[in-house]
């Protein structure tokens, strides 16, 4: 055998040794039934073909990637934005395995989430006797100061009430009657992961205020509500902090997981650490105002704000970008009365200077991209700003209204004429779209990389890098560290960006005495 106790070779260089080739060649050969090879790429060149787009995006009954997650991840991440609470799955425990793996993947960070694993008995008679076992067990090993609690399929299917089964858990002694314990039903079958991280923080904005108006007023605390979304770029929550700081704002940053997402090696482990204080959510009913950074996806929780605290919840885009950055200051400014400062400003400019120093690279790239409603939004009007053509923008649970707002954008930019706007539709409908309209760049997460794989083999020519910008990231490290909202967040895509197609023209011009006449020390 190859590997050797002197020389342990990873899988890459060890799976290429004559021995391995050998045998995988023998599984194929012997066990896997293979079609013959020039069938396997007929079949594979047809479907980069225009006849294959149209029966592609005909299909209904199918779903294939569909760039998106389930509610409960969300409610998951949501949960963990608070002080000492302890996110708390009702269903299978499966269910619960996935969205922790997820967020292990992509922040590298054990992530603490309990299930009452549900099995066959409780598809049958209801999982009322889980919720009791769980809700006793979770609050006694982990000692949470707070359980948020949400749904898998399995509990939505056979109709558990999780209003009812915690109230019965409280009057039969489970846990204390005055323990927090906030719930949403997150239903996977239905919505997304940032619908489920609207239910949960809708429902924390429920538990903590509904029964509580009484002595709460619009601007009795002086401060301004900020309701990130589902936010997993770290360092998002870092610039909203400073951002406001340097305005001498006061602001409730309303769920911030970022600490407990980012904990140090000292030899400490912290099940939780950070989150925003009950306090402050018993509170925020009197600030001047909320601002949600992700309002296409926060439609329950914004309409609450409004509703219940009597706020405004002014209409903000995500600040991605210059111009979105702008409104979401000025906006900030008008409500506090505090100007913007000279240090925003400066940082201001120094965007405005890096998008001229980049303008001639990324003028008349095109790029494609796919994600979140919000995400997709602010993300397009950034590279309009820098003067690249969109060709495609993919949100597979936007609605139809994000998708006339979205194609309201375009069409007013001349760098946005040729792009199409698409909903209900997954990866391999973007697949299909990265062979007929072949942009420069494709824009999303981790799994992009299988289509750029597919575009690269069909030829060099016709290959659509992934820029990896999105959630989530599996296989780069600390991106989910970075930041893209605010102007720094713009001049870390601009950077990505820009760096990204540096780095391609390089690749194309190495050809030693060929295509170098273009490998130039100086870009």
């Amino acid at each position: 055998m190859s590997q050797q106790v002197e020389k342990i070779m990873p899988s890459y260089p060890l799976f290429r040794e004559d021995e391995y080739k050998e045998n995988l060649g023998k599984k194929q050969e012997l066990f896997e039934e293979r079609v013959p090879q020039v069938k396997i790429d007929e079949i594979f060149q047809w479907t980069t073909t225009e006849e294959y787009k149209e029966l592609n995006f005909a299909r209904e009954a199918l779903t294939v990637n569909p760039a998106k997650a389930c509610q409960p991840l969300g409610s998951v991440l949501c949960a963990l934005g608070f002080e000492k609470t302890l996110p708390y799955v009702h269903g299978s425990q499966g269910c619960v395995a996935y969205f922790r793996t997820y967020f292990n993947r992509h922040f590298k960070e054990p992530v603490a989430c309990v299930s009452d694993s549900m099995t066959e008995d409780a598809a049958v008679f209801g999982g009322q006797k889980n919720m009791f076992q769980g809700l006793e067990n979770a609050k006694a090993l982990y000692k949470p100061e707070m359980i948020a609690v949400s749904t898998t399929c399995m509990a939505e299917v056979i109709g558990d009430d999780l209003n009812a089964f915690i109230g019965n858990a409280k009057k039969e002694g489970h846990i204390e009657q005055d323990f927090p314990t906030p719930f949403a039903h997150t239903p996977s079958f239905v919505g997304s992961h940032t619908t489920g991280w609207d239910n949960m923080f809708e429902g924390i904005m429920r538990y903590f205020t509904l029964n509580y108006m009484e002595d709460k007023a619009p601007g009795k605390n002086a401060k301004i509500n900020i309701v990130p979304g589902f936010e997993t770029y770290l360092g998002n929550y870092r610039v909203m902090k400073r951002m406001m700081k340097e305005m001498g704002v006061e602001c409730s940053l309303l769920c911030d997981p970022s600490e407990v997402l980012d904990t140090p090696a000292d030899g400490s482990y912290r099940m939780y650490d950070g989150g925003t204080p009950i306090a402050e959510m018993k509170d925020a009913p009197n600030a001047i105002d909320t601002l949600f950074l992700q309002p296409w996806q926060s439609v329950k929780s914004r309409k609450f704000a409004k509703n219940t605290w009597k706020h405004q919840a002014s209409d903000i885009s995500i600040p991605m970008g210059l111009e979105a950055t702008d409104q979401f200051l000025m906006t900030i400014s008008e409500l506090t009365g505090k100007p913007i400062p000279d240090s925003l400003t400066r940082e201001r400019g120094i965007l405005v200077d890096m998008m001229t120093d980049s303008h001639a690279w990324l003028h008349g790239k095109k790029f494609a991209l796919y994600g979140d409603a919000d995400y997709c939004l602010g993300m397009t009007k950034f590279l309009l700003e820098l003067g690249a053509e969109v060709t495609d923008v993919l949100c597979n649970h936007a609605n139809k209204r994000w998708k006339k707002a979205m194609e309201k954008i375009l069409s007013e930019s001349p760098y946005g004429q040729g792009a199409s706007v698409h909903i209900s539709k997954d990866l391999w409908h973007f697949r299909s779209l990265m062979f007929t309209n072949k942009p420069d760049f494709m824009i999303g997460n981790s799994y992009g990389k299988f289509i750029q794989r597919d575009t690269l083999h069909k030829g060099k020519e016709f290959e659509v890098p992934l820029i990896r910008i999105g959630f989530p990231i599996f296989d780069r490290h600390h991106l989910h560290r970075m930041t893209t909202l605010g102007y720094e967040g713009a001049m870390y895509i601009l950077t990505t960006l820009v760096n990204s197609v540096l780095e391609r023209l390089d690749e194309e011009t190495r050809g030693m005495g060929t295509t170098d006449y273009n490998y130039d020390l100086v870009r």
